[in-house]
């Protein structure tokens, strides 16, 4: 297992649990971005900046993710792609995508998309708070306890 991390949009404070478990379980944790980051030296951690430009990074994960990696992002295209290929997707508020709850998400996301397009102001996500960052965490702890031993 590898997790991968679509860190353009990341919260700080979600990618620094990454690096804790990355060091406590001994996984290889990869933030892809357009933009160079900063992370703590570590045989686990690494970063890979792609070239600016819509949905960079998450080809560039597609094309790598394998069955059995972990995927951190916010972005539901990228998470349904990602679990049509065997992998698990995870947002940074601690929900667990799924192929059962996919469908409805990306149905969710056409359909604001849709009213943003046509002018209608439906707002972004709240402020991830205290709760979220819990419930991500124990998410994470529940995904890598599952993970096969190597």
């Amino acid at each position: 297992m590898r997790i991968w991390v679509d860190a353009d949009a990341c919260p700080n404070t979600v990618k620094s649990i990454l690096y804790r478990a990355a060091e406590r379980v001994g996984l290889e944790l990869t933030l892809v971005a357009n933009h160079a980051l900063r992370v703590p030296a570590s045989p686990y951690i690494r970063t890979l900046q792609v070239p600016g430009g819509f949905d960079v990074a998450d080809n560039w994960i597609t094309q790598r993710v394998e069955p059995g990696d972990l995927v951190i992002t916010a972005d539901i295209p990228l998470a349904s792609a990602v679990i049509d290929q065997g992998a698990t997707a995870l947002n940074p508020r601690g929900e667990l995508y799924t192929p059962e709850n996919i469908r409805e998400r990306l149905a969710m996301r056409n359909l604001m998309e849709e009213l943003r397009s046509t002018g209608v102001v439906t707002g972004g996500p709240s402020a991830l708070g205290d709760r979220e960052r819990q419930a991500f965490a124990n998410q994470l702890d529940r995904l890598l306890a599952q993970r096969p031993k190597t």
